[in-house]
């Protein structure tokens, strides 16, 4: 299993947003990088739901429930989606600075690659973080 961070605007897609609907395409993607990520997913992955630009913290959970593949919204044919499920918010949201200010999270791409919209995470950087949200 591979863990992962994808993030989103609050104003387009919240974490509320998620825990509501449950099951969702992760669509939208439409840098060459982030999409590359979005490949190497694999069905039981693990991801961070991070609120971007407003919030700027991980809310919670998700896990890939369906691979790859095109994503309708793009009509050059050139990205692609993953669905996503919820599995379980926070019990306190880790925020950017948070993340920033801890040792073991600053090669984290989330500090390194800030504009990413998707992006690995290693195991040992998963846990940190999960301590931080008192998971």
């Amino acid at each position: 299993m591979a863990y992962w961070l994808i993030k989103s605007e609050p104003s387009s897609w919240s974490w509320d947003d998620q825990v509501r609907k449950k099951i969702t395409h992760w669509d939208g993607v439409r840098n060459y990088q982030a999409r590359n990520n979005l490949k190497q997913m694999k069905i039981g992955d693990l991801c961070f739901f991070y609120h971007s630009v407003v919030g700027k913290q991980i809310m919670g959970i998700v896990k890939v429930c369906a691979s790859y593949k095109d994503d309708p919204t793009d009509s050059s044919g050139k990205f692609g989606m993953v669905d996503v499920e919820y599995v379980e918010s926070l019990e306190k949201p880790v925020t950017l600075e948070q993340i920033k200010n801890t040792k073991e999270l600053q090669d984290l791409a989330l500090i390194k690659q800030s504009r990413l919209s998707v992006m690995p995470v290693m195991p040992q950087q998963w846990a940190c973080i999960l301590r931080l949200g008192n998971y």
